[in-house]
Protein backbone atom coordinates (compact mmCIF):
# COMPACT_ATOMS: atom_id res chain seq x y z
CA UNK A 1 0.00 0.00 0.00
CA UNK A 2 1.24 3.78 -0.70
CA UNK A 3 2.58 5.24 2.34
CA UNK A 4 1.02 8.65 1.91
CA UNK A 5 -2.37 7.43 0.65
CA UNK A 6 -2.23 5.45 4.01
CA UNK A 7 -1.58 8.50 5.93
CA UNK A 8 -3.66 10.90 4.14
CA UNK A 9 -6.09 8.29 5.39
CA UNK A 10 -5.16 8.03 9.08
CA UNK A 11 -6.25 10.33 11.56
CA UNK A 12 -4.81 10.82 15.45
CA UNK A 13 -7.94 10.82 17.66
CA UNK A 14 -7.46 12.64 21.22
CA UNK A 15 -9.64 11.48 23.39
CA UNK A 16 -10.98 12.75 26.38
CA UNK A 17 -7.82 14.58 27.59
CA UNK A 18 -9.66 17.13 29.54
CA UNK A 19 -8.46 19.13 32.95
CA UNK A 20 -11.38 16.46 35.02
CA UNK A 21 -10.24 13.12 33.79
CA UNK A 22 -6.35 14.39 33.77
CA UNK A 23 -6.90 14.76 37.43
CA UNK A 24 -7.40 11.46 37.88
CA UNK A 25 -4.50 9.68 36.17
CA UNK A 26 -1.48 8.74 37.98
CA UNK A 27 1.61 10.62 35.82
CA UNK A 28 -0.23 12.99 33.97
CA UNK A 29 2.54 15.41 33.34
CA UNK A 30 4.17 12.30 31.12
CA UNK A 31 0.86 11.04 29.38
CA UNK A 32 0.84 14.99 28.43
CA UNK A 33 3.95 15.33 27.30
CA UNK A 34 3.90 11.92 25.09
CA UNK A 35 0.09 12.78 23.74
CA UNK A 36 1.97 16.82 22.67
CA UNK A 37 4.48 14.24 20.71
CA UNK A 38 2.02 12.25 18.88
CA UNK A 39 -0.13 15.92 17.91
CA UNK A 40 3.70 17.11 16.61
CA UNK A 41 4.37 13.88 14.96
CA UNK A 42 0.82 14.04 13.40
CA UNK A 43 0.37 17.72 11.72
CA UNK A 44 4.36 16.99 10.48
CA UNK A 45 2.22 13.64 8.19
CA UNK A 46 -0.74 16.11 7.56
CA UNK A 47 -2.88 14.01 9.90
CA UNK A 48 -6.15 15.55 10.90
CA UNK A 49 -5.99 16.01 14.40
CA UNK A 50 -9.61 15.08 15.78
CA UNK A 51 -10.39 16.11 19.55
CA UNK A 52 -12.75 13.90 21.25
CA UNK A 53 -14.36 15.42 24.65
CA UNK A 54 -17.46 13.44 27.44
CA UNK A 55 -19.78 16.84 27.31
CA UNK A 56 -23.35 16.78 28.76
CA UNK A 57 -25.87 19.73 28.49
CA UNK A 58 -27.70 21.68 31.75
CA UNK A 59 -29.81 19.35 33.23
CA UNK A 60 -28.35 16.34 31.40
CA UNK A 61 -30.94 14.89 29.41
CA UNK A 62 -28.32 13.11 27.37
CA UNK A 63 -28.21 10.58 30.75
CA UNK A 64 -30.65 8.25 31.70
CA UNK A 65 -30.82 6.97 35.91
CA UNK A 66 -30.29 3.60 34.88
CA UNK A 67 -26.65 4.56 33.34
CA UNK A 68 -24.43 3.22 36.48
CA UNK A 69 -21.91 5.64 35.59
CA UNK A 70 -23.13 9.09 33.97
CA UNK A 71 -25.77 9.07 36.88
CA UNK A 72 -23.53 9.88 39.34
CA UNK A 73 -22.59 13.04 37.20
CA UNK A 74 -26.30 13.60 36.97
CA UNK A 75 -26.49 13.59 40.93
CA UNK A 76 -23.51 15.96 41.21
CA UNK A 77 -21.18 12.96 42.59
CA UNK A 78 -18.87 13.39 39.94
CA UNK A 79 -18.78 17.00 38.52
CA UNK A 80 -20.86 18.42 36.34
CA UNK A 81 -19.12 17.64 33.17
CA UNK A 82 -21.35 20.30 31.39
CA UNK A 83 -19.81 21.85 28.05
CA UNK A 84 -19.08 25.01 29.58
CA UNK A 85 -17.47 23.26 32.67
CA UNK A 86 -13.54 23.93 33.47
CA UNK A 87 -13.35 20.72 34.10
CA UNK A 88 -14.64 18.95 30.92
CA UNK A 89 -12.09 21.74 28.81
CA UNK A 90 -8.79 20.29 26.88
CA UNK A 91 -5.74 20.67 28.63
CA UNK A 92 -4.11 23.75 27.45
CA UNK A 93 -0.93 22.17 26.66
CA UNK A 94 -2.82 19.89 24.23
CA UNK A 95 -5.31 22.55 22.73
CA UNK A 96 -6.51 22.43 19.69
CA UNK A 97 -5.44 24.56 17.06
CA UNK A 98 -8.06 26.55 15.34
CA UNK A 99 -8.66 23.86 11.93
CA UNK A 100 -9.07 20.85 14.20
CA UNK A 101 -11.96 19.18 14.74
CA UNK A 102 -13.73 18.97 18.21
CA UNK A 103 -16.38 15.95 18.92
CA UNK A 104 -18.71 15.94 21.49
CA UNK A 105 -19.71 12.70 23.15
CA UNK A 106 -22.44 11.89 25.58
CA UNK A 107 -21.03 8.23 26.33
CA UNK A 108 -18.12 6.04 26.56
CA UNK A 109 -17.25 5.21 22.74
CA UNK A 110 -15.51 8.45 20.48
CA UNK A 111 -18.88 7.07 18.12
CA UNK A 112 -21.63 6.98 20.39
CA UNK A 113 -23.39 10.53 20.60
CA UNK A 114 -21.00 11.84 18.70
CA UNK A 115 -20.79 13.23 14.50
CA UNK A 116 -17.18 11.42 14.77
CA UNK A 117 -18.06 8.75 12.00
CA UNK A 118 -19.20 11.46 9.80
CA UNK A 119 -16.43 13.22 9.83
CA UNK A 120 -14.29 10.51 9.46
CA UNK A 121 -16.44 9.22 6.26
CA UNK A 122 -16.13 12.72 5.15
CA UNK A 123 -12.34 12.85 5.46
CA UNK A 124 -11.72 9.61 3.62
CA UNK A 125 -9.98 8.62 6.63
CA UNK A 126 -9.87 4.32 6.98
CA UNK A 127 -6.81 4.34 9.84
CA UNK A 128 -7.11 5.65 13.37
CA UNK A 129 -4.96 6.05 15.64
CA UNK A 130 -6.38 6.27 19.64
CA UNK A 131 -4.64 8.31 22.52
CA UNK A 132 -7.00 9.32 25.55
CA UNK A 133 -8.55 8.75 29.26
CA UNK A 134 -9.28 6.28 30.23
CA UNK A 135 -8.05 3.38 28.90
CA UNK A 136 -10.93 1.44 30.63
CA UNK A 137 -13.75 3.74 28.95
CA UNK A 138 -13.07 5.64 25.89
CA UNK A 139 -9.86 3.84 24.30
CA UNK A 140 -11.37 0.55 25.33
CA UNK A 141 -15.14 1.72 23.92
CA UNK A 142 -13.40 3.33 20.32
CA UNK A 143 -11.47 0.31 19.28
CA UNK A 144 -14.90 -2.04 19.98
CA UNK A 145 -16.76 0.10 18.08
CA UNK A 146 -14.53 0.87 15.66
CA UNK A 147 -13.29 -2.63 14.96
CA UNK A 148 -17.09 -3.38 14.20
CA UNK A 149 -17.09 -0.75 11.50
CA UNK A 150 -13.76 -2.14 9.78
CA UNK A 151 -11.30 0.84 10.67
CA UNK A 152 -7.66 -0.49 11.23
CA UNK A 153 -6.85 1.23 14.54
CA UNK A 154 -3.50 1.89 16.01
CA UNK A 155 -3.39 2.30 20.17
CA UNK A 156 -0.57 4.62 21.10
CA UNK A 157 0.13 2.90 24.52
CA UNK A 158 2.17 5.57 26.36
CA UNK A 159 -0.46 7.97 25.00
CA UNK A 160 -3.18 6.50 27.09
CA UNK A 161 -4.39 6.31 31.02
CA UNK A 162 -6.50 4.95 33.40
CA UNK A 163 -6.89 5.68 37.18
CA UNK A 164 -6.31 1.61 38.01
CA UNK A 165 -2.54 1.00 36.73
CA UNK A 166 -3.68 -2.91 36.61
CA UNK A 167 -6.74 -2.21 34.40
CA UNK A 168 -4.66 -0.50 31.69
CA UNK A 169 -1.47 -3.13 31.51
CA UNK A 170 -4.40 -5.54 31.37
CA UNK A 171 -6.03 -3.80 27.92
CA UNK A 172 -2.84 -2.80 26.58
CA UNK A 173 -1.12 -6.16 26.80
CA UNK A 174 -3.70 -8.72 26.10
CA UNK A 175 -7.11 -7.27 24.98
CA UNK A 176 -6.61 -3.93 22.97
CA UNK A 177 -4.07 -6.27 20.84
CA UNK A 178 -7.37 -8.80 19.68
CA UNK A 179 -8.53 -5.84 17.66
CA UNK A 180 -5.65 -3.18 17.26
CA UNK A 181 -2.10 -2.63 16.68
CA UNK A 182 -0.16 -1.41 19.88
CA UNK A 183 2.76 0.85 19.51
CA UNK A 184 4.55 3.67 21.86
CA UNK A 185 4.51 7.16 20.58
CA UNK A 186 7.75 6.22 19.44
CA UNK A 187 6.73 4.37 16.97
CA UNK A 188 4.54 6.91 15.58
CA UNK A 189 7.66 7.65 13.13
CA UNK A 190 7.15 4.89 10.88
Amino acid sequence: MNQNKTIQQTALLVMDMQVGTLGMVKDAAVLITNVKTAIKRARAKKMPVLYVTVTFRKNYPEISDRNMLFSGIKQGQMGSFTENDAITQIHPDLAPEPDDVRIYKRRFSAFTGSDLEVILRSLGVENIILCGVFTSGVVLSTTREAADKDYRITVLSDCCGDPDQEAHRLLIEKILPMQAKVITVSGLVA
